[in-house]
């Protein structure tokens, strides 16, 4: 989202984390000299589709088409093909990805959504992760607002401050031994 994701960027760069980016590709088409910065810093990308429109609205074709824009507008301006997927909402449908080439980037869901999309308030975005975080937490955020990045920069430090690592997921699957 321009100079909010630089934010990010630059405050992810001091701590020294890389973090896990499901990148949209109509949002790539908009900034992608930012998708490119992405992967140049060394985060992990991902997709988050094409439009950012539900899956379980939608043909199995429609999935595919849309998956396949995405790719080929995150590849062109990163240089990565995404070797992940995040879909809108969480929603999606195994069976439609099962059953077609989709099927060959794994879905990753989160275990906690602090909804910062829809909580405008660094606060309590803040808080919630910290009640919910424990080891190998995966945390939804989003590049969208100075709250969010504001949230997510203050997560940082606290969980740092008390031992956590961050970890882009392939590596948090790695640690785990958990197969993607």
């Amino acid at each position: 989202s321009g100079a909010i994701t630089e934010k990010l960027l630059d405050g992810l760069a001091a701590r020294n984390v890389k973090a896990t980016f499901f990148l949209c590709g109509y949002r790539v088409e908009q900034y992608p000299a930012l998708a490119a910065r992405i992967a140049q810093e060394g985060h992990e990308i991902g997709s988050h589709s094409d439009r950012h429109e539900f899956f379980t609205h939608m043909s199995a074709e429609a999935v595919c088409a849309d998956l396949h824009k995405a790719e080929e507008t995150i590849s062109a301006a990163t240089g990565q093909t995404p070797r992940l997927l995040r879909p809108p909402g969480g929603l999606y449908d195994p069976d439609v990805l099962a059953s077609s080439v989709c099927a060959e980037a794994p879905v990753v869901l989160w275990s906690i959504d602090p909804e910062d999309w829809r909580v405008h308030d660094a606060d309590a975005v803040t808080a919630h992760i910290l009640r919910h975080a424990e080891p190998g937490s995966v945390i939804l955020m989003h590049d969208l607002t100075d709250s969010s990045v504001t949230a997510a920069l203050r997560v940082i430090d606290a969980l740092q401050a008390q031992g956590y690592e961050f970890l882009t997921v392939s590596e948090l699957a790695a640690r785990s031994g958990t197969a993607l």
